[in-house]
């Protein structure tokens, strides 16, 4: 039970990320600023207490982990401005769990017996509805013209594929979770860093929205989610497998609605509110069956 358990701590952690990054503010390099240098701080502190294995396939590991993150990362929180957390989240989640669960499945060979195959598909297509039924719009909002909703998924389709590269690098390599965190996080806070200075441009040394501006720091209370989330993702996919670990912590999903709805006053018509609930339900229930197969 208790690995089922640890990777679901990933889904509250990443669930209520993007609600905390969205009440404190700032810039969007603010907000990646502010996770990567918590981030960071963590990896030091694993570094002390847990001496790395060096080796080049372990660099190679964290390289493709960081630096897809990084860019992956900056286009979510900008597909937020677009969708809004509640429409946003769900959308990622949805393309994320099915590129990473059909790679764990078959390159990785995660199921191999016939039931795992049969629940873990029906677990997948259960999720797929759910968070596009948590995603429905039944009439545009306001300001919220086409060309947004279309940017904001192309965005979020393109940081989706640069998840799975995340997602999916430790596994490949066949490295340990806690070796691959401090380069892991130190590659990430230097592609941050380099993102930053050149989207922010001439406003980088702004003393409140610069890259090390007040606002920056503020989000690292934002980071001590992602941190979180990421320290037992990485835990979670070398015990449970890419398929399950992966799609236990998209399980945010519900978290993300819900914080954006009830917390962020994001705007639901009832109809809306009808297919969230009832999205929330399917998802929970594919969580459950893909425990199932880890079982």
């Amino acid at each position: 039970m208790w690995p089922i358990l640890l990777g679901l701590v990933p889904a509250l952690g990443w669930g209520f990320q993007g609600v905390v990054m969205q009440k404190v503010g700032g810039t969007t390099a603010n907000k990646q600023m502010g996770m990567t240098l918590t981030t960071f701080v963590f990896g030091v502190v694993v570094l002390l207490v847990h001496p790395v294995s060096w080796s080049w396939t372990l660099i190679a590991a964290a390289a493709i982990n960081g630096i897809p993150w990084a860019i992956a990362q900056i286009l979510q929180i900008r597909s937020f401005d677009y969708l809004g957390v509640a429409r946003a989240m769900p959308l990622s989640t949805g393309m994320q769990l099915t590129m990473t669960t059909l790679l764990g499945a078959f390159f990785f060979h995660e199921w191999t017996t016939t039931e795992q195959i049969v629940l873990g598909v029906a677990a997948l297509v259960l999720i797929i509805v759910g968070v596009a039924f948590t995603a429905y719009q039944e009439k545009k909002e306001r300001g919220d013209g086409p060309s947004n909703i279309v940017l904001g998924v192309i965005i979020t389709f393109i940081s989706s594929l640069l998840y799975v590269a995340y997602a999916a690098a430790g596994k490949f390599f066949s490295v340990d979770a806690l070796d691959l965190l401090f380069p892991q996080a130190a590659f990430m806070l230097a592609a941050t860093i380099v993102i930053a200075f050149i989207t922010t441009g001439g406003r980088s040394t702004d003393p409140q929205t610069g890259v090390f501006g007040v606002k920056s720091w503020a989000n690292m209370s934002t980071g001590v989610l992602f941190a979180t989330a990421n320290l037992t993702m990485l835990l979670s996919n070398q015990i449970n497998g890419l398929a399950v670990g992966w799609t236990l912590s998209q399980m945010n999903v519900i978290f993300a609605t819900l914080g954006g709805l009830f917390i962020l006053k994001e705007k639901k018509t009832r109809k809306e509110m009808a297919f969230v609930i009832a999205g929330m339900v399917l998802v929970a229930i594919g969580g459950v069956l893909i425990g199932i197969t880890k079982a």
